[in-house]
């Protein structure tokens, strides 16, 4: 089951462990997938994601044999969060760094992206968006998205071929799938 902070953390006093709780017991014999996990930690002393991590741990511990969670997040964020309750560290021994995509990663990903929507890139728009991705690695900061980067380029990319040609009268199918060097926007002007 993959989840986040809303489907963990309730809306009044005791809500919260009933809700993890119920959550934990469906997904016996399973796995807790918690995205954002470090979500449940930015909250003040009386947030009850506090609450949540709290049931959380019990029920790890009581169902160990049972049950697999994992806790994903941005690095930094999710250190400070295993360090927001005594027992998070020594439940979750193992941690796995994911090193963020390379250029070439990210402009593979971009062709697949376009090919699961049937379209093609010209030749320039194919250098384009290699030179635009690899601007986008050299300069990134730590939370910049990495594929959901890509996602939203060759959305926005989408949505500018399709303002391009809507007004022509005359349209080829080729016309309709080819994504030109005009239709990916500048390096650092990809406003979503």
């Amino acid at each position: 089951m993959e989840v986040e902070r809303a489907d963990l953390v309730g809306e009044y006093i005791g809500h919260t462990a009933q809700k993890t709780k119920e959550l934990v017991k469906k997904a016996l014999g399973g796995i807790i997938f918690i995205d954002e996990a470090y979500t449940l930690a930015q909250g003040g002393e009386k947030d009850f994601g506090r609450e949540a991590v709290a049931t959380l741990v019990k029920a790890m511990e009581d169902n160990r044999d049972n049950l697999i969670v994992i806790l994903a997040g941005y690095s930094t964020e999710m250190e400070r969060f295993l360090r927001s309750n005594p027992g998070l560290r020594s439940r979750f021994p193992i941690h796995i760094h994911f090193d963020d995509y390379d250029a070439d990663e990210l402009f593979q990903i971009a062709l697949q992206m376009y090919t699961d929507k049937d379209y093609v890139l010209s030749n320039r728009c194919r250098w384009k968006l290699k030179y635009h991705l690899s601007e986008f690695v050299k300069g990134r900061h730590p939370h910049s998205g990495n594929a959901r980067y890509v996602r939203n380029l060759t959305e926005k990319s989408m949505r500018l071929q399709a303002l391009r040609i809507v007004d022509r009268e005359l349209l080829s199918r080729q016309d309709l799938v080819t994504i030109e060097e005009a239709d990916l926007p500048e390096f650092g002007i990809l406003e979503i």
